[in-house]
């Protein structure tokens, strides 16, 4: 089950991202500053990639929060309403059971560098993770990551062959 994004959420999403981006461009454009940002991003990404089980169910309520919450502020601000459903695509489904060990090994990977972080890396990565989450669902961008769960399943086909003692 797909669970969609409306327009206001998807405003939220993309004033987190331009948040983000805009305080690396005018600072020293560090690339390690953005580096919390993107490991959210990415994680939410592969958390859209979910079907089912926990990751999955964390990523509907994702969006389904930012979208109300985004709708209730845009038509109190404005007085008009902005939650129309965008165009909804989904990259769910298509995880073979190695991609499925490479999203897991990403996810434990995410979790201890949230506990390592400092409070502003923490904050980064938690934006990082909602973006990931929503914006895959919006078919525009869907269809951007078109390749991703064919990346994940290789590369846990991969790391499959090289256990088993085969090559890349």
């Amino acid at each position: 089950m797909s669970i969609g994004l409306s327009l206001a959420g998807a405003l939220v999403c993309i004033a987190i991202l331009y948040t983000q981006l805009r305080r690396w461009w005018v600072g020293n454009r560090d690339p390690k500053v953005l580096l919390a940002f993107a490991q959210g991003l990415l994680m939410g990404a592969l958390g859209a990639l979910c079907a089912g089980g926990l990751l999955g169910l964390l990523t509907g309520c994702t969006r389904q929060g930012v979208s109300a919450t985004a709708n209730k502020g845009v038509t109190g601000l404005t007085g008009s309403g902005a939650g129309s459903p965008m165009a909804a695509a989904s990259l769910a489904g298509r995880l073979t059971p190695e991609g499925a060990v490479i999203v897991a090994l990403a996810t434990v990977a995410t979790v201890i560098a949230y506990k390592a972080a400092s409070k502003d890396d923490k904050r980064r990565l938690l934006g990082g993770l909602i973006v990931g989450a929503c914006l895959t669902a919006v078919a525009g961008v869907a269809g951007a990551l078109d390749q991703l769960p064919a990346l994940v399943n290789e590369a846990g086909a991969a790391g499959r062959r090289v256990l088993e003692g085969g090559s890349l």
